[in-house]
């Protein structure tokens, strides 16, 4: 019997407070988000305005995600030592101060330089949110909870692409990068004054100060959900970054038309995740949702790539909705069984580890999918996709391990 389902005893509520910080924490995620997605949306304005080329631009899209990137175990460390409420306020007000630089440059180099400070920077939120969730939160409440928690990406996405094109149309590119710098700024003292680091428990079963307590040694547990969800987020980013391209190119679709399909994708996805928390709390093992989550993803990518080779425009809307949100549904279950079985003296850390992965990740799928499509065509690029579930299936733990005192 796993250590997580064993788990019989009735569990206090959270306080009411927790909900409170864990919609600070989601603010402050999304305001993260929101620096970290904005450079992707000037590309169109510094290419047409400024003549800065695609490859430039790309450079400086991806100059935030290098930062976080490089510093989120990093973060993740501090947050373990100092708690999240330190962390978190501080990291935010980080992020904001090159975002007011990046918004009074005009130079290229110093823009990137300044968008690379800034992602640096907002990778503190990302572990520390995390931990807020584990350390407030009930065994039984923690899926749910860590779901919501998880919305903050595609929140801040979502607010990115509205606000700052509008931004630039009406006030030109520093009221576009000055919108982050507020945002941080002002969710940095907010969660200064909200955020209360959790009651940790001191020790672990035993006498061994539970900071003491490797979590990745004696037990692979850590490393293979690392690795489920490296495979698993290969084609949730896929779908994100091609699927306009299969949409409009190969189904001749409208460009408005499916771009209104994406956003529902992703709202859909977002909620999902919130409900896939909540079932893991509900069946008492994040590892066996984990397990149908890879089942679902296969047969959700063979439907795509055979709507691929069908061309059927409604079959294909409703098939790519599904397939989407399936692939964003491991997300939250598998941050919270990392957080869960690194326990609060490593959560901050193997949050980064995990975050790192997938980033790292993430970042190889744009290219390499592209490539894979250029080579046999998008039908059966996509029927591919089936490769990366069904390689992470066996890796998923048979089961749950927690170390953190209150589960026991």
């Amino acid at each position: 019997m796993s250590q997580l389902s064993a788990v019989r005893r009735a569990q206090a509520a959270p306080p009411a407070r927790a909900w409170v910080m864990l919609v600070a924490g989601l603010l402050a995620q999304a305001s993260g988000t929101l620096f970290v997605s904005t450079p992707a949306f000037l590309i169109p304005y510094l290419h047409a305005e400024r003549g800065v080329s695609l490859a430039e631009g790309g450079m400086l899209a991806a100059a935030p995600t290098l930062g976080l990137v490089l510093t989120m175990v990093l973060w993740g460390a501090l947050a373990d030592r100092f708690g999240e409420r330190l962390v978190i306020a501080l990291g935010l007000a980080l992020t904001a101060l090159p975002a007011l630089g990046a918004a009074m440059t005009t130079d290229l180099v110093q823009l990137g330089f300044f968008l690379f400070l800034g992602g640096a920077a907002s990778a503190s939120v990302n572990a520390a949110s995390g931990r807020v969730v584990i350390g407030w939160f009930p065994h039984d409440r923690r899926g749910f909870a860590m779901g919501i928690r998880q919305m903050s990406q595609p929140l801040g996405v979502s607010a990115a692409a509205i606000l700052v094109p509008l931004l630039l149309d009406g006030y030109g590119m520093p009221a576009a990068l000055l919108l982050s710098a507020v945002l941080n700024g002002v969710f940095a003292v907010l969660c200064a004054i909200i955020i209360l680091n959790p009651p940790h428990i001191a020790k672990a079963a035993g006498s061994v100060p539970v900071a003491a307590v490797n979590p990745y040694r004696g037990s692979s547990f850590l490393w293979r959900i690392h690795a489920v969800s490296g495979l698993l987020v290969i084609p949730q980013f896929a779908l994100s970054i091609f699927g306009v391209v299969w949409l409009v190119t190969d189904l001749g679709w409208d460009a408005t038309l499916a771009g209104l399909l994406i956003a529902a994708a992703q709202f859909i996805g977002a909620i999902s995740r919130i409900v896939i928390g909540g079932v893991s709390d509900r069946v008492g093992s994040r590892v066996r949702v984990l397990r149908w989550v890879a089942i679902a993803g296969c047969f959700a990518m063979l439907a795509l790539g055979l709507a691929g080779f069908l061309r059927i425009d409604a079959l294909a809307a409703v098939i790519f909705i599904a397939a989407t949100v399936v692939s964003v549904l491991d997300n939250g279950i598998a941050f919270t069984a990392v957080a869960e079985a690194a326990g609060h003296g490593w959560a901050g850390r193997a949050l980064g580890v995990q975050n790192t992965g997938q980033f790292l990740l993430a970042s190889a799928v744009g290219p390499a999918f592209g490539a894979l499509i250029t080579l046999v065509g998008a039908p059966w690029a996509l029927t591919l996709l089936v490769l990366a579930p069904a390689a992470a299936f066996p890796l998923i733990p048979s089961e749950d391990r927690s170390a953190l005192a209150e589960d026991s």
